[in-house]
């Protein structure tokens, strides 16, 4: 039997703090949007890690695909156009959503700086190419594209890093 609370006599509650409780799965979706936010908006180095992540999985996709449509006219000559392509897409996202650095860091800053250091990713994954050609011979489509996706997730790791501290720094530099 339910007991009237007698501070408000119009509900049936045992208890008053019962009145004031979130529900769970309100509680649930209230996390998951502060993290959500957290992701999206945070500055810290999870939150711009998580995006950088999100970031080259696209820009990985638009590399793969264009590897894979261009493959016929040769892996390095496809390499070089994905590895293009992907960059300018990976820069400006990086630029906008990653480091929040559209106000601070123009355009063609951005791509000249990202790019110089995505330069480092296209000589690596060449050369894993061409020995992969050497060892290997003729391989697949699938094999070039896992070989060359453990080599940019290994250079990925260090052009965070570059880019958080050099190209898309908040602090400023002093002259000295």
């Amino acid at each position: 039997m339910l007991t009237t609370c007698p501070e408000r006599p119009e509900t049936d509650v045992t208890c008053p703090t019962l009145l004031h409780r979130p529900r769970a799965e309100e509680s649930e979706r209230s996390r998951l949007g502060t993290l959500l936010a957290g992701l999206r908006d945070g500055e810290d180095g999870r939150s711009q890690f998580a995006r950088f992540v999100a970031v080259g999985a696209v820009s990985s996709l638009l590399y793969a695909v264009l590897f894979v449509a261009l493959d016929g006219i040769g892996d390095q000559p496809a390499n070089l156009v994905g590895a293009v392509g992907s960059t300018l897409l990976a820069n400006e996202l990086h630029r906008r959503l990653t480091f929040h650095a559209g106000g601070r860091v123009g355009w063609f800053t951005a791509q000249w700086e990202g790019g110089g250091l995505a330069a480092v990713g296209l000589v690596a994954t060449s050369l894993a190419l061409a020995g992969l050609d050497e060892l290997a011979g003729v391989t697949s489509w699938e094999v070039q594209v896992l070989l060359i996706g453990a080599v940019t997730g290994a250079i990925g790791l260090c052009r965070f890093a570059a880019l958080r501290a050099w190209v898309f720094t908040t602090r400023t530099l002093r002259g000295g």
